[in-house]
C-alpha cells in the first residue's frame, strides 16, 4: 500500500507557478528524499502534503485519505517538522514534549510513557529538565523530532531537518530515522545534503516546481552516461576556472579539494586536463576515474533540465 499518493498536483502564487503537475507515490515503510535548489518547490510540496496549504489542482492522499477532504483525520496520523520548528526556549525538554502532547490530544497516561520512550530513544533523558533554548543545535533538532513523534504518527514529514546542524548531530539524527523505519513509520524528507539523500530508499529531484526524476540512489547513479574524472589538488578554484574555460562550466564541479569532470572519453580528457593545469603551474596530487556520486547525477540532471 502507498502511504503517500500524489496525482497531477499544482500550486501557484499569483503569476508564479511553484509546483507543476506533480505526481509520485511513496510506499509504506520507505524513506523518500526530496532534493532541489532553493525555490524549487520542496517546502510548498511539503505543506500541501501535510494539509497546511491546499493545492490548486490534483489529488493528494495520505494513508488513503484525501488531503483537503479528510485533512483532520489524516493529520492525526501525520507528524510534521518544519524548517524552523517552533520549540519554546523557556520550556524544558520535558515541558515541550508535554505541550505538544496536549496539542495532539494525547492522553496523560500515553503522554508520560511516550515521552520517556522518546527521550531514551533520542538520548535526551539526561537533559529533560534543561530549557530548550540552552540546548545545542543538534539537540534542538532531536527535540523537534520527538515533539513531532509524540502522538505516534504513521507518516513523518521533515522539511530540511538537519540544515545547519553539525555532521555528528546529523549522523545521530539519521540513526533515529532508521530506528523509526523499523517501527514501520513512512518518512518523507527534504534535504539540502546529497550525502543524506544517499541514505533514502528513493530520491526525487525537483527543479522549478517539477519532479525531474525519482528512483533509488543506485539506479540514478547507474543511469549516468558520462564517466567521472576526479582531480585532487590544492588550488581547486583556479584549476576549476581553467578547466571550465576548456570543457565548459556545466561539465566541471568543485567538491572541496576535488574537482569532478563529467566526460565521454576518460583517457583523452584526463590528458588534456593535466596538460592545461601543468601549463598554468597548477600541481595535481592525484587523478583517477571514480564512480558517480548522487551529487554528480543531481548536477547533470539540473543541467539537462536547463537546456
Amino acid at each position: 500500500m502507498d502511504a503517500i499518493s500524489v496525482s497531477s498536483v499544482s500550486k501557484s502564487f499569483g503569476t508564479i507557478q511553484a509546483v507543476k503537475e506533480l505526481s509520485f507515490s511513496v510506499p509504506s515503510g520507505e524513506i523518500f528524499g526530496l532534493v532541489g535548489p532553493d525555490g524549487s518547490g520542496k517546502t510548498t510540496t511539503m505543506r500541501m502534503l501535510t494539509g497546511i496549504m491546499l493545492s490548486d489542482s490534483g489529488t493528494i492522499r495520505v494513508l488513503g485519505k484525501e488531503i483537503g477532504l479528510h485533512s483532520k483525520s489524516a493529520k492525526d496520523e501525520i507528524g510534521y517538522m518544519s524548517q524552523r520548528f517552533g520549540l519554546y526556549p523557556d520550556l524544558t525538554v520535558m515541558e515541550n514534549l508535554r505541550f505538544f502532547a496536549d496539542l495532539y490530544g494525547v492522553s496523560r497516561k500515553e503522554r508520560e510513557s511516550s515521552s520517556e520512550r522518546l527521550l531514551e530513544f533520542s538520548r535526551l533523558s539526561l537533559f529533560k529538565h534543561r530549557p530548550a533554548g540552552k540546548l545545542s543545535g543538534g539537540m534542538k533538532q532531536k527535540l523537534g523530532l520527538m515533539c513531532a513523534l509524540i502522538h505516534t504518527p504513521k507518516v513523518l514529514f521533515l522539511d530540511e531537518p538537519t540544515f545547519g546542524v553539525d555532521p555528528v548531530s546529523r549522523y545521530d539524527f539519521w540513526l533515529i530515522l532508521y530506528q523509526l523505519l523499523k517501527e514501520h513509520v513512512t518518512i518523507f524528507v527534504s534535504t539540502a545534503y546529497l550525502d543524506e539523500a544517499e541514505r533514502c530508499g528513493r530520491v526525487g529531484f525537483m527543479h522549478k516546481g517539477s519532479l525531474l526524476r525519482a528512483d533509488s540512489p543506485e539506479n540514478l547513479k547507474a543511469g549516468l552516461t558520462e564517466k567521472i574524472l576526479e582531480l585532487e589538488l590544492k588550488e581547486n578554484r583556479r584549476a576549476a576556472a581553467v578547466l571550465q574555460n576548456e570543457f565548459g562550466s556545466r561539465s566541471v564541479s568543485v567538491y572541496g579539494g576535488r574537482i569532478h569532470i563529467a566526460v565521454k572519453d576518460y583517457e583523452k580528457t584526463s590528458e588534456t586536463a593535466l596538460n592545461l593545469l601543468k601549463a598554468q603551474n597548477i600541481k595535481v596530487d592525484a587523478v583517477r576515474q571514480v564512480p558517480p556520486s548522487l551529487e554528480d547525477v543531481f548536477v547533470a540532471t539540473l543541467l539537462s533540465a536547463r537546456n
